[in-house]
């Protein structure tokens, strides 16, 4: 099974990219839906950070208040730093898990979705690595609209992840998702072909042994 890397910085359009990667028949993992499963009301990681953070950043029925955590840890990198390493570990830990899963269901080719992969240093676990991009104004725009937020917060959630030029020079495969939808989609097919040749090879090889 080939393991591959996505990754790129916040609105730039992973969640689009990893559900056509599905619609192809690849097994995604997908770090966000981990992270908030961990979060739900009692668990494990939930109580730490609301050890960390105090119990002002629940909501009544306990759940995170996404919006008021996002203020403090875009604000403040060292709080940022606290968060990550709550969730972190236990997020690797779990993604793991979840691909030997699909290893044993046959999938040839899984991908792991992970906003934070290079600023965490996850991104050597996988074989290639996909990063996925925009444009400036486009992802401000996205991120303005989705997280209900100004164009400062914006700019400051930006600038709490590496850029997208830096991010790029880890890529094996990059997805430029600021055209329209039928684009991105035509790029994915591309790199999908391309990472099925790899997963052939792959496998080819090791009969060989």
């Amino acid at each position: 099974m080939l393991v591959v890397g996505l990754t790129g910085g916040m609105c730039c359009g992973k969640s689009t990219v990893s559900t056509m990667f599905a619609e192809l028949g690849c097994c995604i993992i997908d770090a966000d839906v981990i992270s908030r499963k961990l979060v739900e009301p009692d668990q494990l990681a939930w109580k730490r950070i609301v050890k960390a953070f105090g119990v002002e950043i629940l909501n009544k029925d306990k759940t995170l208040d996404r919006k008021k955590l996002g203020a403090l840890i875009f604000q403040d990198p060292q709080k940022r730093k606290i968060l990550n390493s709550i969730l972190h570990p236990s997020i690797i830990k779990e993604e793991e898990r979840l691909v030997k899963e699909a290893e044993k269901n046959a999938h040839a080719i899984t991908i792991v979705s992970a906003a934070l992969m290079i600023e965490a240093r996850a991104y050597q676990r996988f074989k290639k690595i996909i990063v996925v991009y925009c444009n400036r104004e486009t992802q401000i725009n996205r991120i303005m609209k989705r997280e209900k937020v100004t164009r400062k917060e914006a700019l400051q959630r930006i600038a709490s992840q590496l850029s997208s030029t830096e991010k790029k020079s880890y890529a094996d495969y990059l997805i430029n998702t600021s055209g329209p939808f039928s684009h991105t989609r035509k790029h994915v097919v591309v790199i999908y072909q391309k990472l099925k040749r790899v997963s052939l090879s792959k496998r080819q090889q090791r009969k060989k042994h």
